[in-house]
């Protein structure tokens, strides 16, 4: 008996020659659909970017730090948690390229790979926003991320970058005075507080569902932010006051071989107090109480150098009174160095110094070196490691208990903070931004010193090699600064004072608490989500 033959069709394939094509393909085009339905919120979150760095110096538009915010918080909400963190990430990395474009004298490499490793905060950022907009009242929750993102920042990794805070985009603004009851911490909620209600009003704007009442008390909310800084006092009275004198003896060359040739640095120092020295012999100016030169003022190492130890000594002498003189000396042993502000008296010689706390990863230390240095060769221009302080910078120098800190220290709010603690009645700032001259980095540094004038209640004197050097009053106002890459001198008399702010009582209390529930208004939201997807299973 014959079996029947089955009659294939002429244009059928083999099952297995479809099967892994089609879904592939079918994957391969959804994803390119949701990158195409994507692009437009990319491009927003790029471009409202741009804008928050517009708010920071040197551009100071700091409007723009309200619009930034308002606008990550619209382009985040209702999304998932992976498309809000790429909506942050794309957020954040232009913001940091554009804020910290002046690390292009270091390498773009430098300014790209920092700006990605601190994208990636906005990025997680992103993601708790799109949590908590699901929340009752979540413009509060979303000023407290920002908060909690900060915070992390400011200490991750290697010691943190706190570049970039809302806070630093309004030290001259009427948010700053919220600086005095909860520091740097305080003026970064309100700023965010206010830019969210803003994108809440604008979100009850919109759609069948308009709520114009509702948008216009949310606006209220915002301004009531905003103006909510008229109403704290900012105490500047002086207990009494001391003459200063800010030496700003420039520099060779600004960039990465500022220093020019050994002694030039120290050379221009020396040779500016002289010609002050003679002035007030003239009577053209008064004799101050104290002078202050800046970081690195003294390139070579006085207690190793007997030449640049005498060429210091002459200076102090000829001026006669107390001199902070910033120098790098050797370490505890051969692969170190300290970056020191020290007290040069015209009788004693050097006193008490102040060694810089917090060194800079990859400028004033490299981690993993041993590694590192094998695959970016650049690296071994740092040649010796800084070795870091461990006390703060309260020191006597002539008649005023000064507090120093040394150029990016005055980011980070614990160690300016500690200084005001232990009886800094004036601040000081000695900083040497000759690498970065001309970029906007001396003017972002100059902004957070205004900010911690009013933080503390304290006047801030900064002396820089080439600019900008300043005199900062308590409440902020810039009373006297010099241009960049000048050689200048300024004379002040500013307030010494011994009251403390709410900041400096309540220390980090306020960052920790609004951190804190930020991360816990994230949690709440996540619970939240899982009991409504078990009721909908159910």
């Amino acid at each position: 008996m014959a079996l029947p033959v089955t009659q294939e069709r002429p244009d059928a394939l083999p099952e297995a020659s479809v099967t892994p094509a089609a879904p592939v393909a079918g994957r391969a085009a959804r994803a390119l659909a949701r990158v195409r339905a994507g692009l437009p919120r990319t491009g927003l979150a790029v471009l409202a970017g741009l804008l928050l760095a517009l708010a920071f110096p040197p551009f100071d538009l700091w409007p723009l730090s309200l619009a930034g915010v308002a606008a990550l918080s619209l382009l985040t909400r209702g999304r998932t948690v992976r498309q809000a963190a790429w909506t942050g990430f794309a957020f954040g990395l232009p913001f940091f390229l554009l804020l910290l474009s002046w690390l292009r004298v270091v390498g773009w490499d430098a300014t790209v790979g920092l700006s990605v490793i601190e994208a990636l905060f906005l990025a997680a950022l992103g993601s708790g926003l799109a949590l908590t907009s699901r929340l009752p009242g979540w413009p509060l929750w979303a000023a407290c991320l920002w908060i909690t993102q900060e915070w992390a920042r400011d200490r991750l990794p290697l010691g943190g970058f706190p570049w970039g805070r809302l806070a630093f985009a309004n030290t001259a603004t009427p948010f700053t005075p919220l600086a005095a009851i909860g520091g740097a911490p305080l003026v970064t909620f309100a700023v965010a507080l206010a830019g969210a209600l803003l994108a809440w009003a604008a979100l009850r704007l919109r759609g069948p569902r308009r709520a114009p009442r509702a948008a216009a008390l949310a606006a209220l909310g915002a301004v009531a932010a905003l103006l909510a800084g008229y109403l704290v006092p900012v105490p500047t009275a002086a207990a009494d006051t001391v003459k200063v004198a800010l030496v700003q003896g420039n520099v060779p060359n600004p960039g990465m071989d500022f220093l020019g040739r050994p002694m030039m640095v120290l050379n221009n120092h020396a040779a500016a107090t002289e010609k002050l020295a003679a002035d007030i012999k003239a009577g053209k100016v008064e004799k101050p109480d104290l002078v202050i030169w800046p970081e690195n003022s003294s390139d070579l190492d006085p207690f190793s150098d007997p030449l640049a130890y005498r060429r210091i000594d002459e200076a102090v002498k000829a001026i006669g009174v107390p001199t902070l003189v910033g120098t790098l000396v050797d370490g505890p042993d051969e692969q170190h160095v300290q970056n020191e502000g020290i007290v040069w008296d015209p009788k004693t010689g050097p006193g008490a110094s102040y060694t810089k706390q917090h060194p800079v990863p990859f400028g004033e230390y490299v981690p993993f070196r041993d590694q590192l240095s094998k695959v970016i060769t650049r690296l071994q221009r740092v040649a010796r490691d800084f070795y870091p302080g461990d006390h703060n910078g309260v020191m006597q120098l002539g008649p005023a208990r000064i507090g120093d800190v040394i150029c990016f220290e005055v980011a980070y709010d614990e160690i300016v903070r500690d200084s005001v603690d232990q009886g800094a009645r004036v601040l000081v700032v000695q900083t040497n931004n000759a690498t970065y001259a001309k970029t906007g980095q001396p003017e972002q540094q100059l902004a957070m010193s205004r900010l911690r004038a009013v933080e503390h209640g304290r006047a801030v004197l900064i002396a820089a090699t080439s600019g900008i050097s300043a005199v900062i009053a308590p409440d902020g106002t810039v009373e006297q600064r010099t241009e960049e890459l000048t050689a200048a001198e300024l004379s002040a008399v500013v307030p010494l004072r011994d009251g403390t702010t709410v900041a400096d009582r309540v220390g980090a209390g306020p960052e920790w608490t609004l951190a804190v529930a930020g991360l816990l208004a994230c949690g709440a939201a996540v619970l939240i989500g899982r009991r409504r997807g078990t009721r909908q299973a159910e």
